[in-house]
């Protein structure tokens, strides 16, 4: 089986999961995904996880090991730093 792209991983993971933001990045042999979903309200870190494996089902078995992800609810998201438009820091009057 050829290593999927990050697209592909993304596409995976977006077919499975509802999600509020979602970015992959990788080389074909490791990603990192940051995925922001309503859906991980109420779950710890593992479960989060857990989840993600599960939207990804079989067609990312293999590869699984190579994916870190961080997993975000929206409001987690809203108060991380990367939320902030870069543009944002810079106003000059």
């Amino acid at each position: 089986m050829a290593d999927p792209t990050p697209a592909e991983v993304q596409q995976y993971i977006a077919d499975g999961l509802a999600c509020h933001t979602l970015q992959v990045e990788g080389d074909g042999r490791h990603f990192f995904a940051t995925i922001v979903s309503a859906e991980f309200e109420g779950l710890s870190r593992v479960r989060r996880h857990q989840r993600v494996y599960q939207a990804l089902g079989e067609r990312m078995r293999e590869q699984i090991h190579a994916l870190s992800m961080k997993t975000l609810t929206p409001a987690e998201w809203a108060a991380a730093p990367q939320a902030a438009e870069p543009a944002a820091h810079h106003h000059h009057h």
